[in-house]
């Protein structure tokens, strides 16, 4: 039974982690029209994608359980965003926190993909670092 909890909580990160790095990379693209981190957040989703071929995402698909999540219910924070800036920084926010806890997961179901997932949390770091000339434009 706890395994398929620890799936759960591998397959809700790796959705939320793609998905946070997807706005934001649309919003590189479409808004800022900036090639550079454009470029650089797709790359990130790309070294995502490989890890999608291993055993552990697949069995983790299987664990979820979309329907009777308690977490599904939109949160009034989610809602309070002012502008694009806000809406770049809180992707970027939850892209670093989702990395941060499948890398912690990951470190007793499927160690060896840790360090895969620590350079993607750095990256991220770098990736809110040049960001940041966007932060109230």
């Amino acid at each position: 039974m706890l395994k398929k909890r620890i799936l759960r909580i591998v397959d809700a990160n790796f959705n939320r982690l793609k998905e946070a790095l997807r706005v934001v990379e649309d919003i590189f693209r479409f808004i800022y029209e900036d090639d550079k981190l454009r470029k650089k957040t797709r790359e990130l989703r790309h070294v995502l994608d490989v890890l999608l071929a291993e055993k552990i995402f697949n069995e983790a698909i299987l664990e979820r359980n979309s329907i009777g999540d308690l977490g599904k219910k939109v949160d009034v924070l989610e809602l309070n965003k002012k502008d694009l800036s806000d809406i770049l920084f809180a992707n970027l926010q939850r892209a670093k926190e989702s990395s941060r806890v499948l890398e912690e997961i990951l470190k007793i179901t499927f160690s060896a993909k840790v360090s895969v997932l620590k350079k993607v949390r750095y990256d991220i770091y770098d990736l809110e670092k040049e960001a940041y000339k966007y932060k109230r434009r």
